[in-house]
């Protein structure tokens, strides 16, 4: 049986989203969302029947046709044209977990009830998440700024029967998914198409997304961090609290204290060292680690914020008897937000990279590559290789998009903030840092078989003897492709505290 999830005013927090993200469940409308929608479109049919005094976008054309009055007779044609115009995606379909979680922040957003939406196009998007309808949205075309136009348009375009969804696996056309569920397609009212383009829900699903994956792999990389540096015969001196209470960074003090626990009870990081000093890959796990944790933290706030927000245009008001065009809709604060999130993630990759370097170069008495017989065989060369272009690609991803701009809509849109772009390349730095981790614990757990008999922390040694269930120790060449998908499997299922 699914969860339920009331859609209400109470404040979502991380793990709300969590739940929402990667569990069933089901949403429903609580009755004070219901009274607020509904609130809200009642007063501006009464406003619209007594007024011919133009406000934009619901009696106006968009953008800077803005100053285009249009007659009442044509108020629900020129909503289901701007839906239609709009619906002009590009790239690659963006996949269904990200559309979910479109569906579900559009939601979270008109049910404020400062919309002006009817009741029944809330419903169905509800429906549409219910049911595990995914409308076809493609990757490009927004700009961050006056909402999520285009992709937006092709989530709305299925209301009216145009459009396609994947439902099950399959793809349906909007009238098709219609007649399935014997749904009656959406005829738009004034604003109705306005409020579903306006709004940051393309790019906050994706910030939702890598928020919730960043917190695993700063936790990740913490875990498999430990592992390496004692494989790699590493010194827990530069971990201790006495040197992060000198320099109190919060995310510091806590990746030293977490790795200090991690290596409790190890065998190898207790023994005498023959060194005095480990390679800045180890010994400022802590300075790099959490200094993206601390950034990770920082993205948190600016996303469950957006989360509890309205952001479309105009705002109704309809207690104070006004309707307002802002520009809540303007992504600034997620470009730079998810800009932040990709370096400080593509940051843990780049030194996780080192350390795999550091571990197949032969030093502290490791076989090169990690292999008994290199030569013949070259063990663990090419996984770094691997590693190193998946972190070059986080680089060249790691170019902020929030500081560009290109003037659209005729001048009258002349800063937007590509907030978009920093999405969508915020998501492939989360996912090619799965990557880079996997190999780094293929590498580690590797140059653990030759501290033998010595052995690593008790929690360490688990997840190890875990991992090898499912990763051989490599004897000689194999195809390692396949241990590598497998580790990122297993890094991605893997359950952390």
């Amino acid at each position: 049986m699914k969860k339920n999830h009331s859609i209400s005013s109470r404040e979502l927090t991380l793990d709300d989203l969590s739940t929402l993200a990667f569990s069933d469940i089901e949403i429903t409308l609580s009755e004070e969302a219901t009274k607020k929608i509904n609130r809200c479109r009642e007063y501006l049919d009464e406003k619209l029947k007594n007024t011919t005094h133009p406000i934009y976008g619901i009696n106006t054309g968009f953008g800077s046709l803005y100053n285009t009055y249009i007659a009442h007779d044509q108020l629900e044609k020129l909503q289901e044209n701007l839906v239609k115009s709009h619906a002009c995606g590009a790239g690659p379909e963006i996949p269904d977990e990200i559309v979910r979680l479109m569906l579900f922040l559009k939601i979270q957003s008109l049910s404020y009830g400062y919309s002006g939406v009817q009741l029944q196009t809330v419903q169905r998007l509800t429906d549409y998440f219910n049911h595990n309808v995914y409308p076809v949205i493609y990757e490009m075309g927004s700009l961050g700024a006056s909402g999520d136009l285009a992709p937006l348009a092709h989530l709305a375009l299925t209301l009216i029967g145009h459009g396609e969804v994947h439902h099950q696996g399959k793809l349906f056309t909007g009238k098709e998914i219609n007649e399935k569920f014997n749904w009656e397609p959406i005829h738009f009212k004034a604003k109705e198409g306005l409020a579903l383009l306006n709004g940051t829900q393309f790019m906050n699903a994706y910030g939702v997304w890598c928020t919730l994956h960043a917190h695993r792999l700063i936790k990740l990389a913490n875990l498999i961090g430990a592992l390496s540096l004692d494989a790699f015969d590493g010194r827990i001196d530069p971990f201790l609290a006495k040197v992060h209470a000198i320099r109190p960074q919060k995310g510091q003090v806590k990746v030293a204290a977490e790795i200090v626990a991690l290596l409790e009870g190890s065998d190898l990081i207790s023994q005498k060292k023959k060194h005095v000093q480990d390679p800045y890959s180890f010994r400022c796990i802590p300075q790099v680690h959490g200094a993206s944790f601390d950034a990770i933290d920082h993205v948190t706030g600016i996303i469950l914020t957006e989360v509890n927000s309205v952001t479309d245009n105009p705002n109704v008001f309809p207690e104070e008897d006004v309707i307002i065009s802002g520009g809540n809709f303007h992504g600034q604060p997620l470009a730079l937000a998810l800009d932040y999130l990709a370096i400080a993630l593509a940051e843990l990759g780049s030194i996780s990279e080192r350390r795999i370097y550091q571990l197949i170069s032969g030093s502290r008495d490791l076989p090169n590559y990690l292999v008994a017989n290199p030569g013949i065989n070259s063990g663990m060369m090419i996984p770094q290789y691997t590693a190193a272009s998946l972190v070059s690609q986080n680089k060249q991803l790691c170019t902020p998009a929030s500081v560009d701009s290109i003037v659209s809509s005729n001048g009258q849109e002349d800063h937007v903030s590509m907030g978009a772009n920093a999405a969508t390349k915020a998501y492939r730095v989360v996912n090619n840092l799965y990557a880079i981790l996997a190999i780094e614990l293929t590498v580690a757990a590797q140059a653990l078989h030759f501290r033998r008999p010595s052995k690593t922390s008790p929690k360490l040694e688990k997840m190890v003897d875990t991992f090898r269930q499912r990763v051989p120790f490599v004897e000689e060449d194999r195809v390692l492709h396949h241990d590598l998908v497998k580790a990122e499997r297993f890094i991605r299922e893997l359950s952390i505290s």
